[in-house]
């Protein structure tokens, strides 16, 4: 089964991004994670992603779509990347997720995919109406 593993940064540490040290420090701990989950096999998908700044949200709103720069909900937390990752169950991507090197400031959410034959059943109710 699928597991996104979503991970968030506080806006500080978000911000040590820009600190080559600070930045350096981190891939010391991350890069050895990534290749253990690489090697594992277990990688479907991931990424790193771009400031909060740099996001545009979209939300239905009077008469249209509002759009607002970067994040939607003003949080404590962003989300900084992600990996789908394809185990046999909850219990390991847990696992999996308890890896990462985290430090205050870092969290991950675990979050079950929704499999192929449920997207291919909208698609035919798509198709149907």
């Amino acid at each position: 089964m699928q597991y996104s593993l979503l991970f968030y940064q506080t806006p500080e540490v978000f911000a040590e991004r820009e600190d080559p040290e600070k930045h350096k420090a981190f891939h010391a701990a991350f890069v050895p994670y990534m290749k253990a989950m690489h090697d594992a096999g277990i990688v479907v998908a991931g990424a790193g992603l771009q400031k909060p700044d740099t996001a545009t949200s979209l939300r239905p709103g009077d008469g249209g779509h509002r759009v607002q720069d970067g994040p939607f909900a003003d949080t404590k937390e962003q989300l900084a990347g992600f990996f789908i990752i394809d185990v046999p169950d909850m219990d390991a991507a847990l696992k999996w997720a308890a890896r990462y090197p985290a430090s205050p400031g870092f969290g991950v959410e675990v979050r079950p995919c929704l499999p192929p034959a449920d997207h291919e059943a909208v698609l035919r109710m798509m198709a149907e109406s």
